[in-house]
């Protein structure tokens, strides 16, 4: 489980810097490591947004575990 929760942020992190890239320089490191191929900046889109739904079903669990400790 350490593994998943690790490279899922990884990944969150990845999508997160590449929307700061999008926003402050108009560049999409996915349009560029993908050559513009459509099929593949979307499986690398479907991929994060899964880490994503990781990474916050992860919190929601840690935050109701808190809660119940207390």
């Amino acid at each position: 489980m350490q593994y998943l929760q690790k490279s899922c942020l990884v990944l969150t992190i990845i999508g997160a810097l590449n929307w700061g890239l999008i926003g402050l320089f108009d560049f999409n490191l996915v349009t560029f490591i993908t050559n513009g191929t459509n099929i593949f900046a979307r499986i690398i889109y479907c991929v994060i947004a899964l880490a994503a739904i990781v990474n916050i079903l992860l919190l929601f669990m840690h935050v109701s575990s808190t809660a119940t400790e207390e």
